[in-house]
């Protein structure tokens, strides 16, 4: 991977803010030809700066209002029952994030539904028949304050 200096960081900084803009918009945004922004953000995707870029979907017109954390304790701590529990969990439609932590759980999922009945629904006939769980908390989300801020680079 190369260096970024100070233009890259801005096209970085404006394509968060907004994947959606042109070749032209970016360049006149970081102060560089049309050409030279092309270039620059090509080798930017290529090198993995890049993760991808997507539409954000309003969760709740297309029937999934709640989001639900639950947090997993593994009854074993294996290579082989995290491997079997990653591979299952990653087949999962609802399950949006899956991370391995340190502390209370083992995995922190965090997941979309239509309702809490929706929710029990899922839990009780796939969650906890998911490969080594031993437990499950649940956290139904109030709230959401802060989601999906930008990168502070």
């Amino acid at each position: 991977m190369s260096e970024l200096d100070r233009i890259d960081l801005n096209i970085l900084r404006a394509l968060q803010a907004n994947g959606r803009l042109t070749n032209a918009e970016l360049a006149s945004r970081v102060n560089v030809s049309p050409a030279t922004c092309h270039r620059r953000t090509q080798r930017l995707f290529e090198e993995g700066y890049v993760a991808g870029v997507h539409a954000q979907i309003a969760p709740e017109p297309v029937g999934l209002g709640a989001l639900v954390m639950v947090g997993v304790v593994l009854d074993r701590s294996t290579p082989d029952s995290f491997a079997a529990f990653e591979a299952a969990v990653t087949k999962m439609a609802f399950v949006l994030d899956c991370n391995l932590v340190a502390g209370d759980f083992d995995y922190l999922l965090k997941i979309r539904v239509r309702d809490i009945g929706d929710f029990n629904k899922l839990h009780g006939e796939q969650l906890i028949a998911l490969p080594s769980v031993r437990q499950t908390r649940t956290f139904f989300v109030m709230k959401q304050v802060k989601e999906n801020a930008p990168l502070p680079f």
